[in-house]
């Protein structure tokens, strides 16, 4: 099923349609554009067809110097029946050859206001942030000073009553439960909660609590960037966990990895403070401030003195 339509696109940069208004349903299945200069001049070995396709002054002031003939066969050809769209910039006149053929093949013709390179760069944007790869998680996403955690774990460990002190200690909350996240660029995931259970929290014993109703609109938030995941576990004694924090876990998400912390569950654990500070500790590593190498280092002098 497709992700986007044309008519999507029409309606998000608010765009003029002119022709072929039967065609506003076409999927577009790529987030690259096409600006068919070479098709202006006839060259259709290589036509992208199936990318919307962007008319500016350029493709436009040479089209006007073509023949009647010329004119009709290169928008014909331009015109197929997967093109989800052809988009007309800075307001300029639709040339009729553009507008038989779009009525004829039933492709739909818009004109935007907007300089070439700037609706370029809006449709891109668009396109990317709803084409990009997504996937769901089951975990609890929370924005902790300003950065993403995701918090993971089995059914019942306690990241939902986490993710509840977290809100009271002054954080926002993402998503609860399911985890929609996307990959946009190469290394970023934007986490969201699926819009059902948007800004809710289940806490068992109590149920379903709004935390917008609750604790305010500085308590939640649509969507954030993930950089960090920390795994919740119920403590394990035969298991050896990183007490000095040298070691950096990752974890992959579609194509992006992620760091990733285990941090071990018993009774008389805060998480809520474990986990706020992993994310200053994660922030101040980013800042380049590690106090897990700065300790490693004096250690290795105390040593190296001592033999001395």
């Amino acid at each position: 099923m497709a992700k986007v339509r044309t008519k999507d696109l029409m309606k998000e940069l608010n765009l003029e349609l002119l022709f072929g208004e039967e065609g506003i349903d076409r999927p577009i299945m790529t987030s690259d554009l096409s600006r068919p200069g070479l098709e202006m001049a006839g060259y259709f070995t290589y036509y992208p067809e199936d990318r919307v396709q962007v008319l500016g002054k350029t493709e436009l002031s040479f089209f006007s110097k073509l023949s009647p003939a010329e004119k009709r066969s290169r928008m014909d050809q331009l015109c197929t029946e997967v093109t989800p769209a052809i988009i007309i910039s800075r307001e300029m006149e639709v040339p009729e050859e553009l507008a038989l053929a779009a009525e004829e093949k039933g492709v739909p013709v818009f004109r935007s206001p907007l300089k070439t390179s700037r609706l370029s760069s809006r449709l891109t944007n668009f396109l990317e942030s709803k084409l990009a790869p997504t996937t769901a998680i089951h975990g609890v996403l929370v924005d902790i000073y300003g950065v993403g955690v995701l918090i993971m774990g089995k059914s019942g460990v306690g990241k939902s009553e986490t993710a509840l002190e977290l809100v009271k200690r002054g954080h926002r909350l993402v998503a609860d439960d399911c985890v929609e996240i996307r990959q946009e660029d190469q290394d970023t995931l934007i986490g969201n909660a699926p819009e059902l259970i948007e800004h809710l929290l289940e806490i068992r014993g109590l149920g379903i609590i709004n935390v917008m109703t609750l604790f305010g609109a500085g308590a939640v938030r649509s969507f954030k960037r993930i950089t960090l995941v920390i795994n919740l576990e119920l403590w394990d004694q035969s298991k050896q966990y990183d007490r000095l924090g040298l070691e950096e876990e990752k974890m992959k998400i579609i194509d992006t990895e992620v760091t990733k912390l285990t941090v071990p569950v018993r009774p008389g654990r805060n998480l809520a403070v474990i986990i706020e500070v992993a994310a200053m500790n994660f922030r101040l590593k980013r800042m380049g401030l590690n106090a897990a190498e700065q300790f490693t280092n004096k250690l290795a002098d105390v040593i190296e003195d001592g033999e001395h």
